[in-house]
C-alpha cells in the first residue's frame, strides 16, 4: 500500500494527514521540530472561522471555501459557534459602514444589542454581528489532530524527511521557498494576556484607523490579541509600535485591559503567494501545499481536501496551480 509523507507538522500538515487518512489513506508525517508548539506559524494563530469577516479584504474564494471549513472542523475538535461581534468607535463609524459595504453575512446592532451580546462592550453604539462565525483555540486543535492521526496508525517523525521519497507532500510553509520561488513571508505579530477582569464569548473586532484589533477569548480570563500584516521577513521580536498599537486599541475596546498582564508575544511570518490564496503544486514526486497567508485554519481543510484529490485521485481542484503543477 502506498505510504504518503507529509512534511512539516503545522495546520496545513495535519491537515492535510487527516484528510488523507480520513479517505482511507496510508501516512506518515515528518517534521524535525516534534509535535506542534511555538517553533510553528500556526502556534500562533487567532483560530477565527471567520470567512464572511475575512472576505471584507480577501478575494471571494476565501468567503466560499472558507465557510466549508466550520463543519471539517467541528467534526476533529472543538468549535465555538459564537458569531463575530465587529464595533466602531464613533469617530470611526465611516470605517464600520465600508466594512459592511464590502462583506454580507451580518446583522447590524445597536447598543442594546451589543450589550445582550457582550455587556463589557456597553460602550459601543453600533456594531455588525456576524452569527454564523465561529473560533477555534487553534494549540488544542493542532493537539486534537496529532492524537487522533496517531490514534488511526499515523507514525511521526521527529527528523527532517529523506530526500528521496517517492509520494511526498510538502507542508513546510516558508521553508519551501527554495522549490516555490514565489513565496514571500509577511510578519504577524500577537500577544496573549489575561485580565479576568473582562469576559468576552466571542471573537471582537474593532476596527481602528492605525490598526484593526481582533481579540479572541481563550477561557479563564485569557485571550489572544492581533494580529499585524507587516510585509517585512523579520521574525526576530515584536516592534515597540505595533506592542504599542495593539495594547490602545485593547484598552479602546475596554479599559479593564490596561491591568492586564501579557502572558506571550509571538512574532512569525506567514507563507504567501502574490495572490495571497493557497496552491497545490505537484513538482516532480513531491506535491507542495502552501501559502495560507492569514486564513490558516479558515483554508487548511480546503487545502487539504486539494492535495488529496490531486493525490488519490489525480483529480485539479480550483487550488492546483495548472501553470505550474
Amino acid at each position: 500500500m502506498t505510504v504518503w509523507s507529509v512534511i512539516g507538522s503545522g495546520v496545513a500538515g495535519l491537515a492535510v494527514a487527516s484528510e488523507l487518512v480520513s479517505r482511507g489513506a496510508k501516512v506518515q508525517v515528518f517534521d524535525p521540530g516534534g509535535p506542534p508548539g511555538p517553533h510553528g506559524c500556526s502556534w500562533w494563530a487567532g483560530g477565527m472561522l471567520a470567512p464572511w469577516c475575512e472576505f471584507e479584504n480577501a478575494e471571494e474564494p476565501v468567503l466560499r471555501l472558507g465557510r466549508q471549513a466550520l463543519d471539517w472542523w467541528a467534526a476533529r475538535t472543538q468549535v465555538e459557534r459564537r458569531g463575530t461581534l465587529v464595533v466602531a468607535n464613533p469617530r470611526d463609524l465611516p470605517d464600520l459602514r465600508r466594512f459592511a459595504r464590502r462583506t454580507d453575512g451580518f446583522n447590524e446592532v445597536n447598543q442594546p444589542e451589543i450589550f445582550d451580546l457582550e455587556p463589557e462592550l456597553s460602550g459601543f453604539h453600533k456594531g455588525l454581528y456576524f452569527a454564523e462565525e465561529a473560533h477555534l483555540d487553534p494549540r488544542q486543535a493542532l493537539r486534537d489532530l496529532s492524537r487522533d492521526l496517531q490514534a488511526q496508525g499515523v507514525v511521526f517523525h521527529k527528523k527532517l524527511a529523506p530526500a528521496r521519497l517517492d509520494c511526498a507532500i510538502d507542508c513546510r510553509g516558508l521553508h519551501a521557498r527554495e522549490v516555490l520561488h514565489d513565496l514571500r513571508g509577511v510578519k504577524g505579530e500577537m500577544l496573549v494576556i489575561r485580565c479576568p477582569d473582562v469576559v468576552l464569548t466571542r471573537p471582537v473586532r474593532l476596527l481602528h484607523p492605525r490598526m484593526p484589533l481582533y481579540i479572541v477569548p481563550r477561557g479563564d480570563g485569557v485571550f489572544m490579541l492581533g494580529a499585524t500584516m507587516i510585509e517585512s521577513e523579520d521574525s526576530s521580536r515584536i516592534t515597540a509600535r505595533s506592542m504599542l498599537e495593539l495594547l490602545s486599541a485593547a484598552y479602546a475596546l475596554n479599559p479593564a485591559f490596561g491591568e492586564a498582564e501579557v502572558l506571550e508575544i509571538g512574532v512569525d511570518l506567514r507563507p504567501a503567494f502574490p495572490d495571497n490564496l493557497p496552491r497545490v503544486r505537484r513538482l516532480g514526486r513531491t506535491i507542495y501545499a502552501n501559502g495560507l497567508y492569514r486564513h490558516g485554519y479558515l483554508l487548511a481543510p480546503a487545502l487539504a481536501q486539494g492535495v488529496a484529490d490531486l493525490a488519490l485521485e489525480n483529480k485539479h481542484s480550483e487550488l492546483v496551480d495548472e501553470d505550474r503543477a
